[in-house]
């Protein structure tokens, strides 16, 4: 995985947009009508794709809407509910939950919710946040992505220096 990740909320930026620098894309909205396509098109360009399962309209958050994305070539799902990680895990699928963190308990909860669902990664949200990316990076062993928000070189290299692996961004001009 990239340090940088491409957020993509629509089909014009997936299409339109210059991700040739990124490997990986967090698709953060879909349907189920639409999946194979954008899966066909991040693939064909030899990237992997995450799908956001709680915004994926038309597929269920449990283990049969898991087994259907993991078949359709999902590589792995974003998501802030442990059972929906726990669930795409059994099939096969990478993990990253979301976490938001908006004062001192939702740390607190964020550790013990990602220490229940044992995601591949953590995503956490918003991404302008180093020191609580340095407080979570030390109370756990899961690599962490930052994400929302950002929006500068400098928020991200805080972030990278701060320990977390990634960034995650809905700007186009920082993908570069």
């Amino acid at each position: 995985m990239s340090k940088i990740i491409a957020a993509i909320r629509d089909k014009e930026t997936l299409y339109n947009a210059n991700l040739e620098k990124i490997d990986t894309i967090f698709l953060l909205s879909t349907n189920i009508i639409e999946l194979n396509e954008k899966i066909g098109k991040i693939h064909s360009d030899g990237k992997e794709i995450y799908v956001h399962a709680d915004f994926a309209d038309g597929i269920g958050k449990d283990r049969f809407g898991m087994e259907y994305m993991k078949n359709a070539g999902v590589d792995g799902i974003l998501s802030t509910r442990a059972n929906a990680i726990k669930a795409a895990r059994e099939v096969g699928l990478k993990t990253v939950q979301r976490v938001f963190i908006v004062d001192s308990q939702s740390i607190e909860t964020a550790i013990d919710s990602v220490r229940s669902s044992k995601p591949d990664m953590i995503e956490v949200m918003p991404g302008v946040v180093p020191k609580v990316i340095e407080s979570i990076k030390a109370r756990t062993d899961i690599p962490i992505i930052a994400g929302g928000l950002v929006s500068t070189h400098e928020e991200i290299q805080s972030a990278l220096d701060a320990g977390a692996m990634a960034v995650s961004t809905a700007t186009p001009d920082l993908w570069k």
